[in-house]
């Protein structure tokens, strides 16, 4: 049988040559396995340089096959895999088309794997004396649509929430709608929580209102999306309190003669899910233990959805570690956000950062419903998600976990693939 042809064009020696002469530089030995068809390349090396990280990683030249993983309080070994090969193959990315969504086109994929010196410039923000931020990022805004124009798929409109806080939800619906019998089918509804490290991003920004819109259009749902209170101004639990709000809100409407329309007349009020990204994952997480307390009916939480959930603690994780320096979210800028966010005089192991310390919370985890949890294996926070369902089935939590190619924290948000890949598992999630 013929050798498989090496997909780099260097040969073993190149490497361990390059792992000698690198050697001095590194302290932390690991093992770099490369699987290619009939052999194996064991690569020996105290650590990888940020170039080499990149290079194999960043630059996606060989990603992993997608994985779905499922696990359940009878598997508390290893997760298994049900794809068919956990083979590394070289990627297709080079031959992908240029993106074409809307989303796609506002960022750029880091090259550089030298993170910025200041968190705060990498975060697009500058402290103020008085402890608030002015933030810097320019991030398109999209104002809502009621009413469909030029065959769009999906119409949204803004909604007050509480107005004191100044907090407020954009309703989703397709323009298709679904029918059974010539009448139109209850969609499923998701109460969608953004990303920002709770300290930035708006519901009418760009990127959180295409993520809604293809939910809204993809799965089909009705999808609202929550604008909440931001931190340093507001720390938690603050974002956890607008949660509920919401939830809340959203329970109301099927409660009232007058509750609004699109939820009443489209919206299913017994499959409801709570979807984040990010720091919204983390949202989703905190915000469920809490309604477990609340009579939410005649509205049902069907599922917990976490994208690549923003969780934290003292001690420093392996994937903290090699990724310290990822140019997408360096760990310094994740330190940072933690620190303008979480409660002051608190520190990481805080319950809102780090869900695997004790606390009062922690004995609710098994009253939990289903729970997909999606994420890349290059996020810097995926040793995090990793103890996040252990701890989750160790309760007895029924959780699917899909973590995907290699690649960096909010991938997904500039290429096309990885957004499609966690997009089809919530399809498959919601029922």
């Amino acid at each position: 049988m013929a050798s498989t042809p090496n997909p780099f064009g260097v040969s073993v020696g190149f490497f361990m040559f390059l792992s000698i002469l690198l050697k001095s530089n590194y302290t932390i030995f690991f093992l770099f396995i490369i699987i290619l068809k009939d052999k194996i390349l064991i690569i020996k090396k105290e650590t990888l340089k940020n170039q080499i990280k990149d290079y194999f990683f960043k630059k996606n030249l060989f990603c992993c096959k997608s994985k779905k993983i499922k696990r359940s309080a009878s598997d508390m070994g290893m997760a298994t895999c049900s794809s068919s090969s956990s083979m590394i193959v070289p990627s297709k990315a080079a031959l992908k088309p240029p993106c074409s969504h809307p989303i796609f086109s506002t960022f750029q994929i880091p090259t550089s794997p030298v993170p910025k010196a200041n968190p705060y410039e990498h975060l697009n923000i500058a402290p103020n004396l008085d402890g608030t931020i002015t933030r810097l990022l320019d991030a398109p805004i999209v104002e809502a649509n009621p009413e469909a124009t030029h065959g769009d798929a999906v119409v949204c409109k803004d909604l007050t929430l509480i107005a004191e806080k100044k907090t407020w939800v954009r309703v989703y619906r397709p323009t298709r709608l679904p029918s059974n019998d010539n009448t139109v089918a209850r969609l499923p509804i998701i109460i969608y929580f953004h990303g920002g490290g709770f300290v930035n991003w708006r519901a009418s920004m760009k990127m959180p209102h295409q993520r809604c819109s293809d939910l809204a259009s993809e799965i089909p749902a009705i999808v609202a999306s929550l604008d909440y209170r931001l931190a340093p101004e507001h720390r938690l639990p603050a974002q956890y309190e607008d949660a509920i709000d919401a939830i809340l809100w959203v329970k109301q409407q099927f409660e009232d003669p007058n509750g609004e329309q699109w939820l009443k007349e489209y919206g299913d009020c017994s499959r409801c899910y709570l979807n984040g990204r990010g720091s919204g994952g983390n949202m989703v997480f905190n915000s469920a233990l809490r309604v477990l307390d609340l009579d939410l009916n005649p509205l049902k939480i069907a599922g917990l959805i976490l994208n690549q959930p923003m969780f934290g603690g003292n001690e420093r994780k392996n994937s903290e570690l090699m990724f310290v320096d990822d140019p997408a979210l360096p760990l310094a800028a994740l330190d940072l956000l933690w620190k303008l966010s979480l409660p002051e005089g608190t520190d990481r192991d805080h319950p809102f950062c780090n869900p695997v310390v004790e606390g009062a919370e922690k004995r609710k985890m098994s009253s939990l419903g289903r729970c997909l949890v999606t994420g890349f294996f290059g996020d810097v926070m995926f040793d995090r998600m990793q103890d996040l369902v252990e701890m989750l089935v160790m309760r007895g939590v029924k959780v699917e976990v899909r973590f995907h190619d290699p690649d960096f924290h909010n991938v997904d948000l500039v290429d096309q693939h990885c957004a499609r890949a966690i997009t089809n598992s919530i399809k498959e999630f919601v029922i």
